[in-house]
């Protein structure tokens, strides 16, 4: 086994730790900048290699130990062994570069990085479940790094207590099913009240699994649910109703939801992502807002609370029908919902035909390339960004700047996955 000693001079945007041998660029996990290390080469690629730490000759200031025994092993988390502190700041970091480099733009102000609970935070999740004959036992658990195989955990700290802490419960529950092999997935979906588990079942499940499954959603006061297989196959074993919610104090709203919607990850990070979003976007009474990738409504509601009207967009017909009933239910006359494929070319639409004073974009890690083709028009003062890829970020900062007429006033990002590589920012466009 031949050693190689390095300096780690940067962290890469996935988490690791940058390095040269011979001149060329490796990538080491569980190196920070600053220490020196003797790495192992793991695998070669023509432009780069990666590495492992074998020892570490010195130690970064930042460096704290890892909360959780799987870290290293389990691909959900690559940044414990970073200082919270020093995390948010690498986090900016990637976002200036990618703006830098890809964008060719520059806030004129950054804002205060938002972040709250480190631990815990997780109420979206999806666990992946494979039967491992060397180990005769059906493995419940995250991707490790390597993709192909399933970790073997007891413990996850970033998932809810309600979920983290059991685990291993789960572990066992599904190897005592006759049908347990053939569990491909547990579904984590969590609101105020309610933790669901979604078990998704590639075969029929036996009256005595299912009652296995109702017993353990009774002992741990979870919700059950099976999917044979798509969302309409969803049924719930335990409670017969299953009802999920989260509200958004700061502007009294409720929005309800179903276990296979998308919803924000971190419930802490999403009030605070509104009410940033909110100052940013500054609606008034007479405003008229455009809330573009809406989803369940999340900050088209809130909004709705301040602006004079707001129109909802989204691409999951299933998510514009609960964001008009969370509308309704919540008292909002002053909103409309419309069903698009915001990745095809949609300025025909009656929605984008209109004008609009402010706009919200809330894109996927694709971005919303297709969109700012023809939008904002030119009576839109104001864009707030909100994004989860600092890349197509990036790309699209630039458009709005040198296609849109643009500036680029702050910009900021927010901690929703702490101790994950993740990025998630946010930023304010004036004409």
């Amino acid at each position: 086994m031949q050693l190689h000693e390095v300096e780690i001079t940067d962290l890469s945007h996935d988490g690791r730790g940058v390095a040269r041998i011979d001149g060329k660029t490796v990538f080491v996990a569980g190196a920070l900048p600053g220490e020196r290390a003797m790495v192992q080469l793991t695998t070669r690629h023509r432009n780069f290699d990666e590495a492992k730490v074998e020892t570490l000759l010195t130690r970064s200031a930042q460096r704290i130990e890892p909360r959780c025994p799987h870290f290293g092993v389990c691909g959900g988390c690559a940044l414990q062994h970073l200082s919270a502190e020093a995390q948010i700041v690498a986090k900016q970091r990637v976002l200036a570069e990618n703006f830098e480099r890809i964008g060719k733009v520059e806030p004129q102000r950054w804002l205060a990085p938002l972040s709250d609970q480190a631990w815990g935070y997780r109420r979206k999740g999806r666990l992946s479940v494979k039967w491992v004959a060397k180990k005769e036992k059906v493995l419940v658990g995250f991707r490790e790094d390597n993709a192909r195989f399933v970790a073997d955990l007891s413990v996850c700290h970033t998932l809810l207590p309600e979920v983290g802490l059991r685990l291993a419960a789960i572990g066992e529950l599904v190897n005592s099913l006759e049908g347990g092999r053939a569990i491909a997935q547990v579904e984590i979906a969590a609101g105020d009240a309610t933790v669901a588990l979604v078990f998704r079942n590639l075969h029929p499940l036996s009256d005595a699994d299912i009652a296995k499954l109702i017993a353990f959603g009774q002992q741990y006061d979870l919700a059950i649910l099976a999917q044979s297989g798509g969302p309409d196959t969803l049924r719930a074993l335990w409670p017969q109703e299953i009802r999920l919610s989260f509200r958004i104090p700061a502007s009294d709203v409720e929005i309800a939801f179903k276990p296979l919607d998308f919803t924000q990850v971190n419930a802490g990070m999403n009030q605070r992502m509104i009410a940033r979003a909110i100052e940013l976007l500054d609606p008034q009474p007479g405003d008229r807002v455009l809330d573009l990738f809406c989803g369940l409504g999340n900050f088209t509601l809130p909004v709705a609370r301040l602006a004079g009207h707001v129109v909802g967009v989204e691409g999951d017909a299933g998510l514009v029908a609960r964001a008009r009933e969370n509308a309704a239910a919540n008292g909002l006359a002053n909103t409309e919902f419309a069903a698009a494929d915001l990745a095809a070319d949609q300025r025909a639409a009656p929605w984008a035909t209109r004008d609009y004073d402010k706009v919200l974009l809330d894109p996927p890690r694709s971005g919303a390339a297709a969109i700012l083709d023809y939008l904002p028009k030119k009576s839109a003062q104001r864009v707030v960004y909100v994004s989860c890829h600092p890349g197509s970020f990036a790309r699209d900062a630039g458009t709005l700047v040198e296609r849109h007429g643009f500036k680029l006033v702050a910009a900021g990002v927010m901690d929703m996955f702490p101790h994950t590589a993740h990025v998630e920012s946010i930023a304010l466009f004036e004409r």
